[in-house]
């Protein structure tokens, strides 16, 4: 299959949202406070289902509870990407010791 250089792919790449998860949180806290989803979701501009994945996503926790979390996302990240450099590494040498027996 060939594609064209005119090909569109902006839906391979996620879309960054329009709101830090400090104001995340907080809309989030007006709703445990009472307040109605509806009524949040108007004055921010974005559907109720995307305030539901942020509630499922973001639900209990504080500011600090989550850039400890967004710490420990990119802590994360980075040890899977040198467990995988590391697993390739050992598949290599393997794979030569076994060729030279």
């Amino acid at each position: 299959m060939r594609v064209s250089k005119s090909t569109n792919f902006k839906w391979l790449i996620m879309k960054r949202t329009r709101f830090s998860e400090s104001q995340i949180v907080r809309a989030i806290k007006e709703h445990e406070n009472g307040r109605d989803a509806k009524d949040i979701c108007r004055e921010l501009g974005v559907s109720t289902a995307a305030f539901y994945k942020w509630r499922q996503r973001y639900g209990g926790m504080e500011i600090g509870e989550l850039k400890k979390y967004k710490e420990l996302e990119v802590e994360h990240n980075r040890l899977k990407k040198m467990y995988a450099e590391l697993s390739l590494l050992h598949h290599a040498f393997k794979d030569s010791v076994e060729k030279k027996l």
